[in-house]
């Protein structure tokens, strides 16, 4: 069991790595090609532990896989204990979702994915923004978003970027190191 839950928290660990850089080393262009796919020998001691349930099939998983697998133990392996504790928080959360919650989720996770990488830092950092916001004004804002129409929406979002942009020109840090011509 604990093998078992091991290797579900290093699959759900994946589902950050685009957070990260990848591993030194290794590239998921490697990864895809068979003649180049990682071996159950090449995986340190510690990630054969971490994997050993899908040890008696390795060489038949996808290379694909394989790679997403070690990607994920390496990751694993380099958590803190606060870290471990929060991906088996969301490794818990995740296997109450539904077949289809997770599709959704799979999918906005591959469009985010697919965003130039301007757009993807633009999103970090508004969901940042929005993190530090209380939990009372997080739920407004969600019960406001909920009973919107899309059109409402889009201009939410707007309005939304129209301030961030205003904060940012009159940000004390742009003051100073504006130049008067």
């Amino acid at each position: 069991m604990k093998s078992f839950f091991a290797a579900g928290i290093v699959v759900i660990a994946l589902g950050g790595s685009a957070f990260g850089a990848e591993p030194a080393g290794r590239s998921a262009a490697v990864a895809t090609s068979p003649s180049n796919a990682i071996t159950w020998s090449s995986l340190s001691r510690e990630q054969q532990q971490l994997l050993e349930q899908f040890q008696p099939n390795w060489d038949q998983l996808p290379p694909q896989r394989r790679f997403a697998l070690s990607r994920g133990a390496e990751r694993w392996l380099q958590m803190n204990a606060d870290e471990r504790s929060n991906a088996r928080q969301r490794f818990g959360k995740w296997r109450t979702l539904s077949e289809q919650r997770r599709e959704l989720i799979r999918g906005r996770w591959s469009d985010f994915q697919n965003l130039p990488p301007d757009e993807q830092a633009r999103i970090r950092a508004d969901f940042r923004e929005y993190q530090r916001l209380s939990a009372r004004r997080r739920a407004e804002l969600r019960r406001e978003w909920q009973r919107s129409s899309r059109a409402e929406r889009q201009q939410l979002l707007k309005e939304a970027r129209e301030r961030r942009q205003q904060q940012r020109q009159n940000s004390p840090q742009r003051q100073k190191n504006r130049v008067d011509l």
